[in-house]
C-alpha cells in the first residue's frame, strides 16, 4: 500500500486545474465556452420561477387583486417561455460541443500530442507507460483531463447557485418580526447571527465528509494506476485478437483467472478500497448525505418560526426555503467539486506531463529541393548512436554514401543495427555523434516535414489501417484511382483488386465495416509496396517487410520491386543475405558497425563477415533441401 505523498494544496489544485482547462480551450474553445454558459444559466434559472411562483401565492393569500395577479401570470408565462428558449438554444450549443464530444476531444489532446512528440520521445517506453496508465485511469473512472470539465461545469453551478440563491435569501435575515410577537428574539443580531452560522457549519461539514471519502482516490494513486494496469492487461486477455490463438491453444486464460477471482484484489469485494469503503471512506460519504439532510430541518424551522410571527406571508416562505436550500446545496455542491479536482490532480498532473513533453529535435527551415532529375545524395558521416537511457552504442562509426538511382543492400544478423541505420536515415532519431548529410548539408537544417517526404518506406512491422483500399494506397481521404491501381497492378495485387467487391472503395479489415475484406499477410505486404509507390519519393526502404516469408519468396518480391522503382534510389534491409544480391552494394552491419561493403561478387571472395554469413546460410538451405 502506497500513498501519494506530496500533500495536494488547493493552490497545487487551482494551477493544475487553470492549465488543463487552457489546453481544453486550445483544442476546442467552443467546448469550454458552451460548457460555462450553459452552467451558468442552469444555475440562475431556477430563481426566475422561484420569485415569480412567491409574488403569486403572496398575491393569493393577500390582497388579491385580480388585475396584479393576471399581469404577474402573464408575466410568469412569458419568462417561463424564455427560460425555456433560453436553456434550448444554451443546451443544443452545448451538446453540439459537449458530451461525447468532450470525451473525445480530451482524449484528442493525447492522440494529437502523440502524432507531434518527437518520436524518440513516443517511442520512449516512459512515454509508453504513462500514456497506457492515463488510458487505465478514464477508463476507470475518468480521471485525468477528461474528467476535469464535468468537474469545473459542477464547480460553476454551484457557484452561481449560491449567489442566486444569496439573492433572494438576503431578506429573509433583513425582514423583521412585528413587536408584540411571542418570536421577537428572531429579531436578535446574535440570534440571527447563530442561525446562520448554525447552517454554514452543518453546510460545510457535509462537503467535508464528501471530499475525506474521495481523497482516498488521490492518496493511494500508485496503487489504484497498478490495479487498473492488472486490469486492463488481465481482464482483457481473451478478447486481444494478438492473443487469440496462443491463449486458445495453451489454454492461456487460465493464468489470469487467478487474478480476475482474487477478491483480495485492490477493486475487489475484500480489497483495499472495499476495505476502505466498509470504514472510514464509506462513513465519510453516508455522514455527508445525512448531514445535508439536517440542514433542510433548519432551513424550513427557521423560515416557518419567522412566518408564523408574521414577518413575511406563506409566499415568501416557498421563496426563502427554496433559495436557503438552494444556497445550501450550491456551497455542498461547490465544496465537494473542489474537493473532486484537489482527487483528480495526481491524474491530472500525469496527463499535463504527458502533454507537456518538450520538443527536443531542431525540425529545420531549409526547403528540399524538389529535383526532377531526383539527383539526390545521402552521407552517413561518422554516426554513432545510442538510444535514450541506453549506455550501449547501436551504431558506431558509420561511413557510407549513396545516389540517385542507387541499389544499396544492408546486411547483417539479427541486432547488428540494420533498422537503426533506417530510424536515423529518416531522421525519426538524430545521431549521437557524427552527421547524416543531403547533398552535402545536414539533415538537421532541412524542413522537418520536407525531409520525411522524401521517403517511402515499408518497415518490419508495418501495418494497414482499416481504411477504404484506395485511402490506404494513398494515405489521403482523396486519391487518384489510377494511379492507385497503377501502382497496386504494379505490385503483383491487380487480380485481386479485380475480385474485391467495391474495387478501390473497399474497406480493409471488418474493425470498422462489417463487409470489409481481410487480406492475408502477403497481400498486406502488395498493399504496403504500393503505399510507398504511390508516395513517389526519390527514395524507397525496405526494412525487411518480408521477414515472414521464405527466401525464395522474398527474392522475388525484391527483385520484381527493384524493377519497379525505376530511377529511385532504394535501400533494402534483410538478415538473408540471398534476398539482395541484384543490389549495387551491400553494406554489411555487425555489432552497429559496417565491417565490409561492395558488391555481392566481391564480398563472397573476401574473407569477412558476409562470406560467413552467406556459407552459414546457404548450407542451412543445402541441408534442408536434403531433407
Amino acid at each position: 500500500m502506497s500513498k501519494n505523498k506530496d500533500k495536494i494544496t488547493y493552490r497545487r489544485m487551482a494551477s493544475k486545474t487553470i492549465q488543463g482547462l487552457k489546453i481544453l480551450y486550445k483544442n476546442s474553445p467552443h467546448m469550454v465556452i458552451s460548457t460555462i454558459l450553459n452552467s451558468v444559466w442552469t444555475a440562475l434559472s431556477p430563481y426566475i420561477g422561484i420569485y415569480m411562483s412567491a409574488l403569486i401565492i403572496t398575491e393569493l393569500s393577500g390582497n388579491r387583486d385580480r388585475d396584479r395577479l393576471t399581469m404577474l401570470v402573464l408575466v410568469t408565462l412569458a419568462l417561463a417561455a424564455a427560460v425555456a428558449l433560453i436553456s434550448g438554444l444554451l443546451n443544443k450549443y452545448k451538446n453540439t460541443y459537449g458530451g461525447m464530444a468532450n470525451f473525445f476531444r480530451g482524449m484528442g489532446n493525447y492522440t494529437k500530442k502523440q502524432l507531434d512528440m518527437d518520436f524518440a520521445d513516443a517511442d520512449s517506453q516512459k512515454t509508453k507507460d504513462t500514456y497506457s496508465t492515463i488510458t487505465q485511469n478514464v477508463n476507470s473512472a475518468g480521471w485525468g483531463l477528461v474528467y476535469l470539465l464535468s468537474r469545473v461545469e459542477d464547480l460553476i453551478k454551484g457557484v452561481f447557485t449560491i449567489i442566486g440563491g444569496v439573492a433572494l435569501t438576503v431578506t429573509l435575515f433583513t425582514t423583521r418580526v412585528p413587536d408584540g410577537s411571542s418570536l421577537t428574539f428572531l429579531n436578535n443580531p446574535i440570534c440571527i447571527i447563530l442561525v446562520v452560522a448554525v447552517m454554514i457549519g452543518v453546510t460545510l461539514l457535509a462537503p467535508m465528509c464528501s471530499n475525506k471519502a474521495s481523497s482516498y482516490w488521490s492518496k493511494y494513486i500508485g496503487d489504484h494506476n497498478l490495479a487498473n494496469r492488472l486490469a486492463a492487461f488481465h481482464s482483457f486477455l481473451g478478447t486481444e485478437e494478438k492473443y487469440s490463438l496462443d491463449v486458445r491453444m495453451y489454454n492461456q486464460h487460465k493464468m489470469s483467472e487467478k487474478y480476475n477471482c482474487d477478491k483480495s484484489g485492490i477493486f475487489m469485494s475484500e480489497g483495499m478500497f472495499a476495505h476502505f469503503a466498509r470504514r472510514g471512506m464509506g462513513a465519510f460519504s453516508s455522514l455527508g448525505s445525512g448531514i445535508g439532510t439536517l440542514f433542510s430541518g433548519l432551513a424550513y424551522v427557521y423560515v416557518c418560526l419567522k412566518a408564523l410571527g408574521g414577518a413575511f406571508g406563506i409566499g415568501y416562505v416557498t421563496q426563502y426555503v427554496a433559495a436557503i436550500t438552494s444556497v445550501s446545496g450550491g456551497l455542498t455542491q461547490t465544496l465537494s467539486t473542489l474537493g473532486q479536482l484537489k482527487a483528480n490532480t495526481p491524474f491530472l498532473e500525469m496527463s499535463l506531463e504527458y502533454l507537456e513533453i518538450p520538443h527536443s529535435m531542431y525540425k529545420g527551415s531549409l526547403t528540399v529541393e524538389k529535383r526532377l532529375d531526383r539527383d539526390y545524395e545521402i552521407e552517413f558521416r561518422d554516426v554513432s548512436f545510442r538510444y535514450p537511457g541506453s549506455e550501449n552504442y547501436a551504431l558506431r562509426h558509420v561511413n557510407v554514401k549513396f545516389k540517385v538511382g542507387e541499389r544499396l543492400a544492408v546486411v547483417g544478423e539479427n541486432g547488428s543495427g540494420k533498422t537503426t541505420f533506417i530510424l536515423l536515415l529518416c531522421r525519426l532519431y538524430d545521431p549521437t555523434e557524427g552527421g547524416i548529410l543531403l547533398n552535402g548539408i545536414n539533415i538537421t537544417k532541412y524542413n522537418y516535414r520536407e525531409y520525411l517526404d522524401v521517403f517511402s518506406v515499408v518497415f518490419q512491422d508495418f501495418k494497414l489501417p482499416a481504411f477504404k483500399l484506395g485511402e490506404v494506397v494513398a494515405s489521403s481521404m482523396k486519391y487518384d484511382g489510377d494511379k492507385a491501381t497503377d501502382c497496386l497492378v504494379k505490385t503483383g495485387f491487380g487480380d485481386r483488386l479485380r475480385q474485391l467487391p467495391s474495387g478501390l472503395e473497399t474497406t480493409l479489415y471488418t474493425e470498422v465495416d462489417q463487409n470489409g475484406v481481410n487480406v492475408s499477410g502477403g497481400e498486406a505486404q502488395k498493399i504496403a509496396l504500393a503505399r510507398a509507390l504511390y508516395k513517389d519519393s526519390p527514395f524507397i526502404v525496405l526494412d525487411e517487410p518480408t521477414a515472414a516469408l521464405d527466401p525464395m519468396a522474398e527474392a522475388e518480391i525484391y527483385s520484381n520491386f527493384n524493377d519497379i522503382v525505376g530511377d529511385k534510389t532504394a535501400i533494402y534491409i534483410s538478415h538473408r543475405l540471398s534476398s539482395c544480391r541484384f543490389c549495387d552494394e551491400i553494406a554489411v552491419f555487425d555489432h552497429g558497425s559496417i565491417v565490409q561493403k561492395g558488391s555481392h561478387d566481391e564480398l563472397i571472395e573476401q574473407t569477412g563477415k558476409y562470406s560467413e554469413l552467406w556459407n552459414a546460410q546457404a548450407q542451412y538451405y543445402m541441408e534442408e533441401q536434403q531433407a
